[in-house]
């Protein structure tokens, strides 16, 4: 078993993973390439004291990055793989 603190990298704020926060219990999370639903689950029931109902995973693909000074060599930013996580009614993460 992996540690939960290495598969758990951290939350993603954004404005749609605000909106799944406030209206579904739903939280979104950066987690390691190597981890599947299940280790995620146990991560997320380990380290928060919650129940989770389902983990949907999705893997963002590496893409090019334009760079105005090295037209040539564009940069790239990194993939990772980001974990969606419903929690059981009743149950609440405390984030801050």
């Amino acid at each position: 078993m992996i540690d939960a603190t290495k598969i758990l990298k951290e939350y993603r704020i954004t404005e749609k993973a605000s909106n799944l926060n406030e209206n579904l219990l739903q939280y979104t999370f950066e987690v390691d390439m190597t981890a599947s639903k299940t280790q995620v689950r146990e991560a997320i029931e380990q380290i928060f004291e919650v129940k989770v109902a389902r983990v949907n995973i999705m893997i963002r693909k590496a893409k090019l990055k334009a760079n105005r000074y090295r037209a040539a060599r564009p940069g790239r930013k990194p993939a990772f793989k980001k974990a969606i996580v419903t929690l059981k009614e009743g149950h609440k993460i405390e984030l801050v």
